[in-house]
C-alpha cells in the first residue's frame, strides 16, 4: 500500500552516542501510529529527522505531503501575541505589504474556534500558562493543514478537558486523512488514540504492531525491557509531626486564603484544573513570589521566606513544572545543572571546591534516578527531555531536603523512569521528609498520595484521605462552581 510516511534504516549518531540504529517505520494515512520508548530510546530525533531539523547519517525518509510537528519542549517567542507566534512568517498582508493585524487574529479565532479553545489571539504569550502554550503550539502545527503531522507529547501539560479538545481534533485530522505520528509516556492515552504502535529502545525499533494487538502490561515490557511489578510504591508511614503550616496565605489576585498541613513522612497530593493556581502556590512557599498575608511555618514557627536561597536554607527544595525555563542551564555540563544548590558545605574546604566528591555525589544521584547520557560533563541541553528531567529530580535529591515540593514531577517520564521516581519519592518520605507533590494525572495523584488537597480558582476546595480519594470526588471538587467556594471552611490538618 502506499504510505503518508517510510522511513527505511535510518541511522544517527551524535559524539560518543549512538541515537538511532537501523530504524524503519511506516505511516499509514488516516491513523495515528504511537511511537513508544523510554528517555532516550530515539524517539525525538528520529521526528527531528523527518520533520528536516536533522540530517540523517545513513537510510531514508519518505513523505508524502507537508509535515508539521508539535514539539515536547515548547518552541514559541514569548514577547509576541498569540497570533503572531501561530502565523509567524506567513502573516497576511495588507495591499502595501504590512502585516494585516485584523485578519491576522480573525484567522487565528477562526482556528482556535475550531479546536474549542478559548485564548484571545491577541493575548501576549508570556502570559499564558503552561497549558495555554501547548495550546498555541498545537494550533501552530494545525495551521500548516499538513499531511503528516507529528505530536511530540503533546498533552504533557493539559488538563482531561484539554485532551479531550485534543483528542476530537485528532480524530478530525484523521477524517480527513492526516497521518499522525504520536508520542507520549501515558500508556493510558495510547490505548485510546492508536491504530498502530512502534516500540524503540536503545535506538532501535523493537517491535511495530496494532494497537490491538497489544496489552498494557506487553507494551511497557516492551519499552523498559522488564517487568514493572509496582508502579506506585507506597513504603511511607506519615505520622503525626508536622513539619509544614500554611495559614491563609493569599497573594492579591492570584489565590487567597490558602491553609494546610504536612506531616514528616506525608505526600501531600495537589490536584486542581489548569488555573487552579497550585504551581502559583507552590512558588510562593519557596521564596519565588511574595505572599500579600498569610503564614507559613516550619516545625510550629513563623518563618519568613523571601527567596529560594531562604527556602533552600530552611530545607526545601522545589522542583518546578516548566524545567527548560525555570530549572535548566542549557548551556552547562550535567554536573553543573545538578551541584547548583550544594555549592558550599561539606564541599568546599578553605574556599576551595573538592570537585572529586562533588561529582561523585553527582554520579550517585545521576544513577539513582537512571539519567541516560554519555557522562556528567555532557551539556544537559544535548539530553532528551525526560533525561533532563530526571537530572533536575537528581540535583534536589543531593539536598537531602525536609520539605520537598515537586511541581508535575513525571512530566515527560518515561513509565520505567516514573516508577523509579515514585519509589524515590516514596523512599524519602520513609525517611520523615515532608512531601507535597503537584500532579495532572490522576494515577499518580490516587497511587502516591496520603492525602489530595484540591485547589479551585484560588482557593482551596477541599482536602480528602487516600481512603476516600476517588476520581470523581477529586473531579466534583475541582470542578465547584466559584459560589460555592467562598465561605468554606479554612483547610486544617488531619489531626
Amino acid at each position: 500500500m502506499d504510505y503518508s510516511l517510510e522511513v527505511e534504516g535510518v541511522r544517527k549518531t551524535f559524539p560518543g552516542v549512538i541515537a538511532l540504529d537501523g530504524v524503519s517505520l511506516n505511516v499509514r494515512p488516516g491513523t495515528v501510529h504511537a511511537l513508544m520508548g523510554e528517555n532516550g530510546a530515539g524517539k525525538s530525533t528520529l521526528m527531528h529527522i523527518i520533520a528536516g531539523h536533522l540530517a540523517p547519517d545513513a537510510g531514508r525518509v519518505t513523505a508524502r505531503g507537508r509535515v508539521a510537528m508539535i514539539h515536547q519542549e515548547l518552541n514559541l517567542m514569548p514577547p509576541m501575541t498569540v497570533a503572531e507566534n501561530v502565523f509567524l512568517g506567513r502573516e497576511p498582508l495588507t495591499r502595501l505589504g504590512l502585516v494585516d493585524d485584523r485578519a491576522l487574529a480573525r484567522e487565528t479565532a477562526a482556528l482556535f474556534g475550531a479546536m474549542d479553545v478559548a485564548i484571545d489571539p491577541n493575548a501576549i504569550v508570556a502570559d499564558l500558562t503552561i497549558a495555554e502554550r501547548q495550546m498555541v503550539e498545537i494550533a501552530r502545527a494545525v495551521s500548516y493543514d499538513a499531511q503528516i503531522l507529528i505530536m511530540d507529547e503533546p498533552t504533557s501539560t493539559l488538563s482531561e478537558r484539554e485532551v479531550s479538545q485534543l483528542f476530537t481534533l485528532v480524530a478530525d485530522l484523521k477524517a480527513r486523512g492526516t497521518a499522525i505520528v504520536y508520542i507520549t509516556h501515558k500508556i493510558d492515552e495510547v490505548f485510546s488514540i492508536a491504530d498502530d504502535i512502534t516500540i524503540m529502545r536503545d535506538g532501535r525499533v523493537v517491535d511495530s504492531m496494532p494497537a490491538a494487538a497489544l496489552t498494557r502490561d506487553r507494551l511497557i515490557a516492551l519499552m523498559v525491557g522488564r517487568e514493572l511489578t509496582q508502579m506506585f510504591p507506597k513504603d511511607n508511614v506519615p505520622t503525626d509531626r508536622v513539619v509544614l503550616s500554611v495559614r491563609g496565605l493569599s497573594v492579591s489576585g492570584t489565590f487567597e486564603d490558602v491553609s494546610f498541613d504536612v506531616h514528616a513522612g506525608e505526600i501531600l497530593g495537589v490536584a486542581g484544573l489548569v488555573g487552579s493556581k497550585r504551581t502559583e502556590v507552590a512558588e510562593t512557599l519557596f521564596g519565588i513570589r511574595r505572599p500579600s498575608s498569610g503564614q507559613i511555618l516550619i516545625d510550629g514557627v513563623a518563618v519568613e521566606i523571601d527567596s529560594p536561597a531562604a527556602a533552600i536554607d530552611r530545607g526545601m527544595a522545589l522542583l518546578t513544572e516548566d524545567r527548560k525555563t525555570s530549572g535548566l542551564f542549557l548551556p552547562l555540563a550535567v554536573h553543573d545543572n545538578m551541584e547548583v544548590p550544594i555549592l558550599g558545605g561539606e564541599f568546599v574546604v578553605s574556599g576551595f571546591v573538592k570537585h572529586a566528591k562533588l561529582l561523585n555525589a553527582c554520579a550517585d544521584a545521576a544513577n539513582a534516578v537512571r539519567v541516560k547520557m554519555r557522562d556528567l560533563y555532557e551539556p544537559i541541553v544535548n539530553l532528551s527531555g525526560g533525561n533532563q528531567q530526571k537530572a533536575l529530580v537528581g540535583r534536589w535529591l543531593l539536598t537531602s531536603p525536609r520539605i520537598l515540593i515537586l511541581d508535575e514531577p513525571t512530566r515527560g517520564i518515561d513509565v520505567g523512569a516514573k516508577a523509579e521516581i515514585h519509589r524515590l519519592i516514596s523512599s524519602l518520605a520513609a525517611q520523615g521528609a515532608a512531601i507535597i507533590m503537584i500532579s495532572s494525572e490522576m494515577p499518580e495523584i490516587l497511587g502516591m498520595s496520603d492525602r489530595v488537597l484540591v485547589m479551585r480558582y484560588g482557593r482551596v476546595a477541599g482536602i480528602v484521605d487516600r481512603a476516600d480519594a476517588t476520581q470523581v470526588e477529586l473531579m466534583r471538587l475541582a470542578s465547584l462552581p466559584r459560589a460555592e467556594l467562598t465561605g468554606l471552611p479554612r483547610a486544617e490538618s488531619r489531626d
